[in-house]
């Protein structure tokens, strides 16, 4: 805790930050707890406080930890005070017409309403009962009307203040000194020292918890549905602001210390390298503060405080422990950044404001760690900044603007990464496709069709890339063109996929540095051998680079990428009108997959749904819409919430399935054959989905299990045609069935 000046226990300074101005009040030393809400002795020093500066936009009390009232709760603070400073100057206590009531008036007009201002307008209440009985039974005295006068005009003065008209629903029995009514009011938000975000401690009295769960051993999260607000409150409790007080003095010293310590901006790149750096250096420097100042810690003790301390000095604070929490699917910080809480998109209960106030000097810190990181400029030139965050636990894609594009500074877009590749199975258990979906994606890719994954912002596209990687066989070779870093590339290499990753330049930078643009490094790839090609989006001139991809190599394997498009013409649109790709090398798409979100009618809810599965016909001059090209294969029924087969597909109407079993000479005109194929690929995948849900084993939904299962069915595939000159289905899948529950016995 630095102050501009040596301030007393009890004194304070105003500073100013950004457009605020702030009061900082030094409690330590003072024998009580700041707590506007808890006490009166505290809310008579703010009210005085006030007086001397009233033009603060901000409270913050110094105790060990930071106690922060933010604008809204400072500015019912500051009507208070002005409502007060107005009976003193006009010294309405000492006015004639409350000599019979000098004793009681004085109390209420001197003391409560500094100390207690809902209690004192309940009081004022009680006398002017009393006055108006008085008055009805007593003859007419000029002086008791102008007691009733003054005592109206000193409620109506407190009735137009936030305070009361917030409290009034809670009025009813309310006893003089009864604080409860405050703490529906004001709540702090609370800071250790040793960090700058914010965090409100306790949820609000009138909320309804909704849901409650871990993120690890140490962090709880709980939902709350909150009175008057449409959003659900995201609760966070993390191990920081749960430490005893000779902990939180441990790691405000142990990162004043660090702070000497800069790493030089070449040693931010290699991020992990860095961090583990870091952490051997504070698991020592705690160990030696916990000795000199006779503290006693348990290994788990430093390891914990460990991880603390790398957060806020070369980490992100409580953006890690937001990130780990695999429901969170986005994390919004607004400008100007420390005036408003972080919000989220959370998978059950969508969006969510959060309990967490970054500060400015958090998002200062950021940025800088940023540009060290990417590599990439963030300035008035080149206000817009992609690129990827990898933590402990968690990965992300990072979308960050600044001025002159964001007028209110910096702001951030955390868009968080599963750390396992995304499956079908996966996406079948939270219906975003059924079975026959499944199994005809399977028959495509496998066909090596070039696919495009089309969509609006947020709808999936990305994770659902990466589930088609994982249907790709392992014996193939991958090549990832991406601007930023989202496909769990180190995941696929780990699970033994041959896949080489390449970084280009964001679509919206003019220069990068040393990057590549999208388009040339499209390119590098062709001239890479025999591989699939996987894009991560496509967003502008790399969209000519990736159709010359799909025209030269789609028969020889799989190319696939994302798209924003809400349907298959959309795409059409976009890429020939806004993208500059001729019409003709359009024709070498071969399927679009839309994956939308479906809004619920109340438009309170939202669920990610593939909406159509469709084919792209060749025979097609002008316009494909026109012309018949798209030819949906499926088609989502909002009556039902399903992807349901057309009967195009139910007819074996695609040209591109008779073009895939054209090269297959037991599938060859013999459309039969062919939907038995796709047909036992969705059996397979609904065994797998029916059996996690019967034993409650997620893990067979996950890359690992669906990866071997794969293999197991291609295999098999291969052993059946080998030894009965077929591919029977019904063979194929007993012999993969009774392999399946050999599994299950193992696991």
């Amino acid at each position: 805790m630095v102050f501009k000046r040596q301030l007393k226990p009890g004194e304070f300074e105003v500073i100013k930050e950004g457009q605020e101005e702030v009061m900082r009040i030094n409690y330590e030393g003072v024998p009580l707890f700041p707590s506007v809400e808890d006490n009166s002795e505290v809310m008579r020093d703010v009210i005085e406080k006030l007086i001397q500066a009233p033009g603060v936009s901000r409270i913050l009390f110094y105790k060990n930890k930071v106690y922060s009232y933010d604008n809204k709760q400072t500015r019912i603070l500051r009507e208070i005070s002005n409502v007060y400073n107005y009976i003193s100057k006009q010294k309405i206590v000492s006015n004639q017409v409350f000599q019979e009531y000098s004793v009681v008036i004085a109390n209420v007009l001197l003391n409560l309403v500094k100390e207690d201002p809902i209690s004192a307008y309940v009081e004022l209440k009680r006398i002017l009962r009393e006055e108006k009985i008085n008055l009805k039974h007593e003859e007419y005295d000029e002086l008791k009307k102008l007691r009733l006068e003054l005592i109206e005009y000193l409620l109506n003065m407190l009735d137009k203040t936030m305070l009361i008209n917030r409290a009034k629903p809670y009025l009813d029995g309310h006893a003089i000194g009864d604080r409860t009514i405050y703490k529906n009011i004001f709540q702090a938000t609370i800071t250790p020292d040793f960090m700058m975000t914010r965090l409100v401690a306790e949820p609000p009295l009138e909320s309804v918890e909704l849901d409650t769960y871990s993120i690890d051993e140490n962090t709880n999260v709980m939902i709350f549905d909150i009175n008057e607000d449409i959003k659900h409150l995201y609760h966070l409790s993390p191990p920081e602001f749960r430490l005893d007080e000779d902990k939180y003095l441990l790691l405000e010293e142990a990162r004043t210390v660090l702070i000497e310590y800069k790493p030089k901006p070449e040693e931010f790149v290699e991020t992990e390298k860095v961090r583990q750096s870091f952490s051997n250096i504070s698991r020592d420097l705690l160990t030696e503060l916990a000795d000199a100042k006779s503290i006693s810690l348990t290994y788990e003790d430093v390891e914990e405080l460990t991880k603390i301390l790398v957060r806020y000095t070369i980490g992100f604070g409580l953006i890690e422990i937001l990130l780990k929490d695999e429901k969170i699917q986005d994390i919004n910080v607004n400008g100007p950044i420390g005036e408003t809480p972080i919000f989220i998109l959370h998978q059950d209960f969508d969006e969510c404001v959060t309990n967490v106030i970054p500060s400015k000097e958090d998002g200062d810190s950021w940025a800088t760690k940023f540009r060290i990181i990417s590599g990439r400029p963030l300035d008035e030139a080149n206000p817009v900044l992609d690129t990827d965050l990898s933590v402990p636990g968690a990965r992300a894609r990072v979308a960050i603007i600044s001025n002159p594009l964001n007028p209110l500074g910096l702001g951030y877009t955390f868009r968080r990464h599963r750390e396992k590749p995304w499956t079908i199975p996966l996406f079948m258990k939270n219906g975003m496709i059924d079975d026959i979906g499944a199994g005809l994606l399977s028959f495509l890719i496998d066909g090596s069709r070039t696919i495009l994954v089309a969509g609006t912002r947020g709808s999936g596209k990305t994770s659902f890339l990466s589930s088609i990687i994982v249907e790709i066989m392992r014996k193939y070779r991958i090549i990832s063109v991406e601007d930023t870093l989202e496909l769990p590339v180190k995941s696929f290499r780990d699970l033994g996929y041959n896949i080489q990753p390449l970084k280009v330049r964001a679509a919206l930078m003019t220069t990068g540095g040393n990057e590549l643009s999208a388009d040339e490094g499209i390119r590098t790839s062709l001239r890479m051998g025999d591989s699939c090609l996987i894009v991560g989006e496509v967003r502008s001139k790399e969209a000519l680079a990736l159709f010359e991809a799909m025209r030269v190599g789609a028969l020889a394997n799989v190319v696939a990428g994302t798209i924003h498009a809400d349907s298959p013409y959309g795409l059409f649109d976009r890429v020939v009108n806004d993208l500059g790709v001729p019409k003709t090398s359009f024709k070498a798409t071969d399927i679009i997959v839309i994956a939308n979100p479906i809004k619920s009618a109340d438009g309170l809810h939202k669920k990610r749904r593939i909406v159509s599965i469709t084919e792209v016909r060749k025979e097609w001059d002008d316009d494909p819409l026109k012309e018949g090209a798209f030819v949906d294969l499926m088609k989502y029924n909002p009556i039902t919430d399903k992807l349901e087969i057309t009967d195009n597909l139910i007819n074996g109407d695609s040209d591109i399935i008779k073009s895939i079993a054209a090269n297959v000479k037991e599938w060859s005109e013999d459309w039969e054959s062919i939907w038995e194929n796709i047909m036992l690929r969705a059996k397979i995948k609904k065994e797998i989905l029916d059996k996690s849900n019967l034993l409650n084993r997620l893990e067979l939904l996950e890359a690992d299990f669906v990866i071997r299962s794969n293999d197991e069915f291609h295999r098999i595939s291969n052993y059946i045609y080998d030894k009965f000159g077929n591919s029977n289905s019904q063979k194929i899948f007993f012999e993969w069935n009774e392999w399946f529950k050999k599994e299950l016995k193992k696991r």
